[in-house]
């Protein structure tokens, strides 16, 4: 029996609640910065240095004589020949920069051009400069690349490698880096410390003349330009690495602001780079900052990564579904003390507006899915089951799955909606929807088989037929895959086929209500349909589907023969409202109170496309991505509020953040309140705002690099018929 009256004390732990939620906030900001921030900035170092030397090198090599004659009359190092002082000065910048753009053996290209520095520094002119670049080359010699680099992509074949001493190499490079970072991190500070010091002692007591000796290994010159008098400040900072990502944050405010005030010269990008490297690294195991984390560690076990409390007689949620709504409300709770079972029929999330991208071949599945435990790997309160929910026992607080019987203290169900054919689920096999992956394959499969079939038809008129593409329903999916289709016929396919052109192949997409996009205002869904006009698709508004069986479809009487008929009409929402046994609107959705609690039962929510709440300015909320998100975070915290039995929210209020739809390359409309957008702006807005909904990294960088592909070659990725039958039968599913 779950107990809510669980080992909470809600008026002392308030307090240390919020505090640890601060602490944990920002160390998850550290970590991110250290995970994808210290890729890219390294990624931008290793260019913008790389393409420096290159072009040195280059020059020289191309300039033989002056290059002898600068080793001979400039910059003499008394123990080497001219001639070879300058063909290991140009080989070093070649080499160098070469293995800094690929980041392949990048240790040793590092290594060969802080010798070049340290001679440049050592035997001709003293420039801070040459400090920054011996600087910048020691720390690539002791950590090596980021993860964006070829070091790092061979790596792991090195540890496996039967080459002699590989595994040796690999083993000594992995378990040194940590203490080689944290030396060279500890030693840059230490270096700032005193160039600043010195700087900023210089403006107040130091003469020039006593200020000289200390020039040859410290950038006291750029160090005065930039700081000033803050220099001192910024100095016992880094020196103690306490606030050390804020200090380097504050040196970048500085440098940028003397650089705009003063006039540029050129050593503030070397300036911040270095500040650069504190930001996203830190400042090292030896600090201040470290020692303040550690203490913090022992008194707030959650930024170890570890529980905070126990998991025993705490009460337990029930989260059905994981859809946006429902994985938005379980990491919500990761710092509330509840035990959270998330259950979902697939063992994948789904990014459900993407959907339509795999049926045209432009994405793989795997691209917009992400297993629902990798999200959850690191909520420690959190578990997830597979499992297809039957029913739910009220009375008794118990969900009932095909496998087990689980019981909850709180119910929340997410579990998103499903195309409604409006009684008419005969059509279904002949016009599959787009809900599922397996839907999106099977409508891929149709697609490509219908082409193919193209290809060997006995006459033209058999070969049309099969070239009318039908979509039902004018909304964004519509919209979205009428676009997509005629882009494959036109230009993905257009060279595929010997017996026919696919750019003849007709699009249609039919509406029943008078204009495409009725939730987009009037000016923006002209716009759309004039875009889907202008691409070749045929729109017919007003124009209400009568019937669909094998041959195609009848539209106000007249009939259009398509083997290829999607749907993309309506949608109706889960069995939610049978299994609990209470009111539903027309479209399946639960009548939810204004919190989302089902009336009568305080205990149990219904969210996202499940629901029917009027919490739009009065109006229905709508079946979007952001809809589903809010309502989840917004049920997280009323149960917190429960648990910790501090006043709860009563009312839930929908911030709509805007409308998007694609239509095709460089081309979709956006709404924003007033602000409307169409065109390649709005395109853009929409493939940022995509892929930030995306769920994982992996799955942001595969579908920005798929994009990337099909944009410049005009190619589809995935023209795969995989479906094991897709012709239209009516005995036949897809």
């Amino acid at each position: 029996m779950h107990s809510q009256e669980s080992n909470i004390d809600p008026s002392s732990n308030l307090f240390q609640k919020k505090l640890a939620r601060l602490f944990t906030v920002i160390a998850n900001i550290i970590d991110f910065l250290g995970r994808t921030a210290w890729p890219v900035v390294d990624l931008f170092f290793r260019i913008w240095i790389g393409k420096q030397l290159l072009i040195g090198g280059i020059l020289q090599l191309t300039n033989w004589d002056v290059s002898l004659w600068l080793a001979t009359s400039e910059y003499p190092i008394p123990w080497l020949d001219p001639k070879w002082e300058a063909v290991l000065g140009i080989a070093a910048q070649l080499i160098g920069g070469t293995a800094l753009l690929l980041g392949f053996f990048t240790r040793v290209g590092a290594l060969a051009v802080l010798f070049l520095a340290l001679m440049t520094q050592i035997y001709y002119v003293k420039l801070d400069v040459n400090l920054f670049w011996i600087t910048l080359m020691a720390g690539y010699v002791l950590r090596g690349p980021g993860p964006f680099s070829l070091d790092h992509l061979f790596h792991q074949g090195l540890s496996d490698s039967p080459l002699p001493f590989a595994m040796t190499i690999a083993s000594f490079l992995r378990n040194t880096k940590k203490g080689f970072s944290n030396l060279f991190l500890f030693a840059l500070r230490i270096w700032l410390m005193i160039t600043l010091l010195i700087a900023g002692g210089h403006l107040l007591t130091m003469t020039p003349t006593k200020i000289q000796s200390f020039s040859t290994w410290l950038p006291l010159y750029s160090a005065q330009l930039l700081f000033g008098y803050a220099a001192i400040s910024l100095a016992f900072f880094f020196g103690f690495g306490f606030a050390t990502r804020l200090s380097s944050l504050i040196g970048l405010i500085i440098i940028c602001y003397t650089q705009t005030m003063a006039g540029k010269f050129g050593y503030p990008i070397y300036w911040m780079m270095v500040m650069a490297i504190l930001f996203v690294s830190g400042p090292g195991t030896l600090s201040l900052d470290q020692i303040l984390l550690s203490i913090l560690k022992r008194r707030y076990p959650q930024l170890s990564g570890k529980p905070a409390f126990t998991l025993n007689n705490l009460p337990h949620i029930v989260i059905i579904g994981a859809g946006f709504g429902g994985i938005a409300c379980a990491k919500a709770l990761r710092h509330v003390p509840v035990k959270v079972t998330l259950i979902d029929k697939h063992n994948y999330h789904l990014f459900q507006p993407l959907l339509y991208q795999i049926a045209t071949g432009n994405l793989s599945s795997g691209d917009i899915a992400v297993s629902i435990r990798s999200i959850f790997l690191n909520q420690f309160n959190a578990e997830v089951l597979l499992g297809e929910v039957t029913a739910i026992d009220k009375e008794n607080k118990v969900v009932i799955t095909n496998e087990n019987q689980i019981p909850y203290d709180y119910l929340v169900i997410a579990t998103g909606a499903t195309h409604s054919y409006f009684g008419k689920d005969i059509w279904a096999p002949y016009a599959p929807g787009l809900k599922s992956i397996e839907d999106a394959i099977a409508v891929r499969s149709r697609i490509i088989e219908t082409f193919e079939r193209a290809e060997i038809a006995a006459t033209d008129d058999e070969r049309q037929r099969l070239l009318n593409f039908v979509i039902v329903g004018g909304g964004p999916t519509g919209v979205e895959l009428a676009g997509a289709i005629v882009e494959l016929a036109r230009f993905g396919m257009e060279k595929d086929f010997r017996h026919f052109d696919p750019g003849t192949a007709k699009i249609i997409l039919v509406q029943s209500a008078p204009r495409l996009l009725p939730t987009f205002s009037e000016k923006i869904s002209a716009i759309a349909q004039q875009s889907l006009e202008r691409m070749g698709v045929t729109v017919l508004t007003n124009s209400k589907v009568e019937q669909i069986d094998a041959e195609g479809v009848m539209v106000q009487g007249q009939r259009i023969y398509s083997k290829s008929v999607l749907w993309a009409a309506g949608v109706t929402a889960s069995p939610a409202a049978k299994w609990l046994g209470v009111e539903a609107d027309p479209a399946g959705r639960v009548k939810v109170a204004n919190d989302f609690s089902v009336p009568n039962y305080t205990d149990i929510f219904v969210i996202g496309d499940t629901a029917a709440a009027n919490v739009w300015k009065g109006k229905p909320m709508p079946g979007l991505a952001p809809a589903a998100k809010q309502s989840g975070k917004f049920v997280a915290k009323k149960i917190s509020a429960l648990v910790y039995k501090q006043p709860a929210p009563n009312v839930f209020s929908y911030t709509h953040l805007g409308s998007l739809a694609t239509i095709g390359r460089k081309t979709a409309v956006a709404e924003f309140n007033h602000v409307k957008l169409s065109g390649s702006p709005a395109w853009w807005f929409w493939g940022l705002v995509h892929v930030s909904f995306l769920v994982g990294a992996r799955n942001r960088f595969s579908v920005i690099s798929n994009w990337m592909w099909s944009y410049f070659t005009f190619r589809a990725n995935n023209l795969l018929i995989t479906s094991v039958k897709v012709q239209n039968t009516k005995n036949e599913s897809d």
